[in-house]
């Protein structure tokens, strides 16, 4: 088990590096994190919901997502509450109090999952949530420590030096631990190195002395490194200040699968910005409204941050507007929520642009789809993730044809269009036929999927040549050799 001194210590990306050394080694081998809190999800082969990360983290090994290498996701819709999923399927909303007492029976599914993948597979490669040292969320913990006393796991500790005070996160972690959890953890790996190793020599043998337990790794800084974030807006968007095409995405309060713009952040024709409401909106060619967990608080931030009038006049001066999951929802006329499903009961008013109305239904439709978009010659997958069904005149001109059926919808004049399904971009065909409604001309050759794929190779050759394979052989498959 892989845990972090803090968020974003680099968990994710040890355990899809550990996955990838293994597959290529010939191991079955599959991820596994008990609890994860992240608004990026996936849909799984077996009709189910997982957090992003762990559905990358399958890729590593070679897999299809599924169910049990997620068992608990939670959606966070409020500052103090959230939607919890349980192997996949919606249990309902609960404030973090309530779930406090439901852990318990979290648990359960937690430990059934983990015995099946267990049951399945050579090796099981587990992720924890935050840090270990959480001193207020220790009580009936899975996510980490609980867990691994559960289930008697050795863990690793990993930290981010890019951080900084990376050897007092190590050893404040550590001893904020009990003694059978101290035990427990078999070694330190540093990450995000960038520098001589010499110079971090000093302190690497200090930490050693001074806890006992030995540093397992020191990985580099990945500077060209691209995998799925489990949950954060990426920090910077693409800058490309030569790119032909510019694309705006408002960061809402609540945005979801923000992993949808990965593929634009990397094309090189593109200067995909994540714009905070309280910024200055730059002149796009397309401005994306994304997913949401409370579309229609979402709906009222944006209002009451000026983005309506400002997508007013990015229209009619001949602009774009796509809108994806929620952010397609907002484009209609109006959004009901009669059951309180992503806060209070009622309605609100959309922006108008589609004639369509959405209502929010307690069953959420998880599919992976695949079919063609409805305006060009490309195929199309992906997968939707989303409670509301939307009705009316604006779905009559569809944007895809999936299995033969019409889905998401164009405005008559072309300018506006919307649609449930995520990965819009990550495909080629579908990607370049996107992106040619929106202007770009002359396009290059693009295929994200073989970026994701390079990076994962990456990934693994760097865990491969900086990790101490000899320390760890004992939690190893035996005659395992990394390769």
């Amino acid at each position: 088990m892989v845990q972090g001194t803090t968020s974003d210590a680099g968990k994710s990306t040890l355990v899809a590096g550990l996955c990838r050394v293994l597959y290529r080694s010939g191991v079955a081998v599959a991820p596994f994190k008990p609890q994860n809190m992240a608004l990026n999800a996936a849909v799984t082969a077996d009709g189910g919901e997982i957090g992003r990360a762990q559905a990358v983290q399958a890729m590593a090994c070679g897999l299809q997502p599924h169910t049990d290498m997620n068992p608990v996701l939670l959606k966070p819709n409020s500052d103090t509450g959230c939607q919890v999923i349980i192997h996949g399927q919606v249990v309902g909303n609960q404030e973090a109090s309530t779930y406090h007492d439901y852990k318990k029976t979290a648990m359960q599914a937690v430990l059934q999952s983990y015995q099946r993948l267990q049951q399945q597979y050579d090796c099981v490669v587990v992720e924890g949530a935050g840090s270990p040292a959480e001193i207020n969320l220790r009580a009936n913990d899975i996510a980490n420590m609980g867990f691994a006393e559960a289930v008697d796991c050795p863990v690793i500790l990993v930290a981010d030096i890019d951080k900084g005070g990376v050897f007092a996160h190590l050893v404040g972690t550590l001893a904020l631990l009990s003694e059978s959890e101290q035990a427990r953890v078999v070694g330190f790996v540093i990450n995000k190195f960038r520098g001589d190793i010499a110079l971090l020599q000093p302190g690497l043998d200090w930490l050693e002395q001074r806890t006992g337990k030995p540093v397992l790794g020191v990985l580099p800084y990945l500077h060209d490194l691209h995998l799925e974030a489990e949950d954060a807006v990426a920090r910077t968007s693409s800058k490309n200040t030569s790119a032909q095409l510019k694309v705006v995405v408002p960061v809402l309060p609540h945005i979801a699968n923000h992993t949808d713009f990965d593929a634009l952040r990397l094309h090189p024709q593109v200067d995909l910005q994540f714009v905070r409401l309280s910024e200055p909106v730059p002149a796009a060619d397309l401005i994306i409204l994304p997913g949401s967990k409370n579309v229609r608080g979402d709906l009222a931030a944006l209002r009451e941050s000026g983005w309506e009038p400002v997508i007013a006049r990015h229209l009619r001066y001949g602009g774009k507007v796509l809108g994806i999951c929620g952010g397609f929802q907002m484009l209609g006329q109006q959004l009901h929520d009669p059951m309180a499903l992503e806060g209070e009961a009622g309605s609100s008013a959309g922006f108008g642009w589609l004639p369509m109305d959405t209502t929010l239904e307690a069953h959420k439709q998880l599919k992976q789809v695949s079919g063609k978009l409805a305006f060009a010659d490309a195929e199309l997958r992906g997968y939707e993730i989303h409670m509301g069904v939307s009705s009316g005149a604006a779905l009559t001109r569809p944007a895809h044809l999936i299995a033969g059926q019409a889905e998401g919808a164009l405005s008559v004049d072309g300018q506006v269009a919307g649609s449930y399904v995520h990965g819009l971009f990550d495909h080629p065909q579908a990607c370049a036929a996107w992106l040619q409604w929106a202007g770009l001309s002359n396009q290059v050759d693009y295929d994200y999927m073989q970026l994701r794929e390079q990076s994962l190779e990456q990934l693994a050759d760097s865990v491969c040549q900086h990790m101490n394979w000899s320390a760890l052989a004992s939690h190893l498959p035996a005659g395992f050799k990394p390769g």
